[in-house]
């Protein structure tokens, strides 16, 4: 059996890196918590986004970062199931749950985990280290976290009732800055420097694998270090328990659904679709919580379920890559096959 697990990770290289980055986080989550030695606060929420959206804007072609905006299909569904279909998910699973001895604060958790935006970063580099449809999952991620900034407020309020100002000119500063500026920057560099980058063959995929094992460990750090989050251990447990059957029922649920039941979308297209319909941004959600709630004595567990979410569907998503890999790469030589004959 412990051959057989070595094996393995010998075989996955980002399943094994996974698996020690969160044992590091675990044995020394102060490096890469927030105020820690990697300021995570700096390096991942500004210089690690920044790095990726330019790792994706040289890397990507033009011609098909252009072909995607014009995916409407792709678009429609993802925003559409992100503040549309997810929502009504957890407010009709909240319903239910109310009904028992659920905490009601975890409960309104819930709501508000199903009312954020997609993320900015880890649909992306899971859809790049997968082979699927970056362009769509950039577009997307973008998108998203842009309608987030109104969609999200608007979404709380209407199922919790909480009205507040929202800073939409610094969040939308800060995605300008962090998403827009370097996809902008690295397809400038890429059409005067398109020979030489095609010349070096430069390991952009690597590059991002790596960014998120740095996004993996520092969100694990904050969680192993959230030692005093103010909740009961059965609690943690049974919401962390459901969080993780929920994102595994989406998984399957969408997946089964864009590639065996209606097929809308071609192999590459739905990785992105999968990837950006069920993640949810902890770098927009948190701020937008924490505004919105900022004088609530239960904001520490309210904010519960999207602090485990986050890490979950990182996880879950590094977990799949090997998987969804290797179903893309043999339906793109099934239909290879299927167009010689």
């Amino acid at each position: 059996m412990i051959a057989l697990l070595v094996s393995l990770l010998k075989r996955h290289y980002f399943l094994t890196g996974i698996v020690f980055v969160i044992i590091f986080a675990h044995l020394f989550p102060h490096i890469g918590a927030k105020g820690g030695l990697l300021k995570p606060e700096i390096t991942v929420k500004y210089v690690a986004v920044f790095i990726i959206f330019f790792n994706s804007g040289i890397s990507i072609k033009t011609e098909d970062l252009t072909k995607a905006v014009l995916q409407i299909r792709i678009h429609l569904f993802i925003q559409c199931f992100t503040f549309i279909v997810f929502p009504c998910i957890m407010v009709v699973l909240v319903n239910m749950l109310s009904l028992s001895s659920f905490d009601g604060l975890l409960l309104q958790g819930m709501k508000v985990l199903g009312c954020m935006p997609p993320p900015v970063s880890s649909a992306v580099i899971l859809t790049k280290a997968i082979g699927g449809n970056e362009p769509a999952a950039i577009f997307n991620s973008a998108l998203g976290s842009f309608l987030g900034i109104f969609a999200t407020p608007a979404l709380i309020l209407n199922v919790i009732g909480n009205l507040v100002d929202v800073p939409v000119y610094n969040i939308a500063t800060q995605l300008s800055l962090t998403v827009l500026f370097p996809l902008v920057l690295g397809q400038i560099l890429r059409k005067h420097a398109k020979l030489w980058l095609d010349r070096k063959h430069i390991p952009f995929s690597c590059i991002g694998s790596c960014i998120l094992l740095l996004i993996i460990y520092t969100t694990f750090c904050d969680t192993f270090s959230n030692a005093n989050i103010g909740i009961d251990f059965i609690s943690l447990m049974s919401v962390i328990f459901l969080i993780v059957i929920i994102q595994c029922i989406l998984l399957f649920s969408i997946f089964m659904t864009i590639t065996q039941v209606f097929k809308l979308f071609s192999p590459p297209d739905a990785v992105a679709v999968l990837f950006c319909c069920t993640h949810k941004s902890l770098t927009l959600g948190i701020p937008i919580v924490k505004i919105l709630f900022s004088n609530h004595p239960g904001l520490s567990v309210i904010s519960v379920p999207l602090l485990i979410y986050h890490p979950t569907q990182i996880l879950l998503g590094g977990l799949l890559v090997p998987t969804i890999r290797g179903w893309l790469l043999f339906n793109q030589k099934y239909r290879s096959q299927l167009s010689k004959v």
